[in-house]
């Protein structure tokens, strides 16, 4: 069962540290409110999510805003992580993103 759904797409939460699987994929850095949702600090996309967040450069910033997990969502395509990745920047408006708004 998924932890968060957005924008048609389910996602699970982790901690941080979890070794990640060399998948593509979306991924959200975020915290739980205390409504039970999700509030997203950072959103980005990767060919492997393993590569990516093993040490990513935004995760300092998104914990010191208050971000406790990471959402992530496998999706393989290239063209369906772009469009996604769009949708959600667009529509939650991380704090942490510059592009894509």
């Amino acid at each position: 069962m998924a932890d968060a759904h957005w924008k048609g797409v389910n996602f699970d939460a982790h901690a941080p540290d979890v070794n990640w699987n060399d998948v593509g994929g979306i991924y959200i850095m975020a915290k739980k409110q205390p409504s039970g949702g999700w509030h997203p600090f950072y959103i980005g996309q990767a060919k492997s999510l393993k590569d990516r967040l093993s040490n990513h450069e935004q995760w300092p910033s998104a914990r010191r805003l208050g971000a406790t997990h990471i959402l992530a969502a496998v999706v393989g395509q290239q063209a369906e992580r772009d469009r996604i990745e769009r949708d959600l920047i667009q529509s939650t408006q991380p704090q942490l993103n510059t592009q894509l708004k």
